[in-house]
């Protein structure tokens, strides 16, 4: 007795715990894709990002470029994406000031790069056209 108890409160705790939770984002899911149409971006389970251009009960046509469109089903579709806000104080957000002080080149002329990946610099005198061993 003492055995079918703790089974049943086992079975009850799975349920609440990983049975319920699947269930809902599976509704969540279905009336996402349901709500999707004309005009809004998604993203297919095979992870392409499209436009919705028709709707035709279960079918939709996705414009994944310029001029080219695939046919599939509601079910292809993974997201329907949020609308993107355009907003202009973002994209002065996105501009890098650099606060730095640039580093003076350690030449006098400034006609020589720094030197990467372990190669060494090439030297000339300013005018002249360095030797063709040097020239990579």
């Amino acid at each position: 007795m003492q055995f079918l108890i703790i089974m049943v409160l086992m079975l009850g705790v799975m349920y609440v715990l990983m049975i319920r939770p699947q269930r809902q984002r599976q509704a969540q899911q279905q009336s996402m894709i349901d709500g999707c149409g004309v005009g809004d971006d998604v993203l297919t389970t095979g992870g392409i990002y499209g436009t919705v251009t028709q709707v035709d009960g279960d079918d939709v046509v996705v414009e994944i470029a310029p001029t080219i469109t695939v046919h599939m089903t509601r079910r292809g579709i993974a997201a329907v994406l949020p609308p993107e806000e355009e907003d202009e104080a973002d994209d002065e957000d996105d501009v890098l000031v650099d606060d730095e002080p640039v580093a003076a080149s350690s030449s006098e002329n400034g006609d020589e790069s720094p030197v990467t990946d372990g190669e060494e610099a090439v030297r000339t005198a300013v005018g002249e056209a360095p030797d063709e061993e040097d020239r990579r």
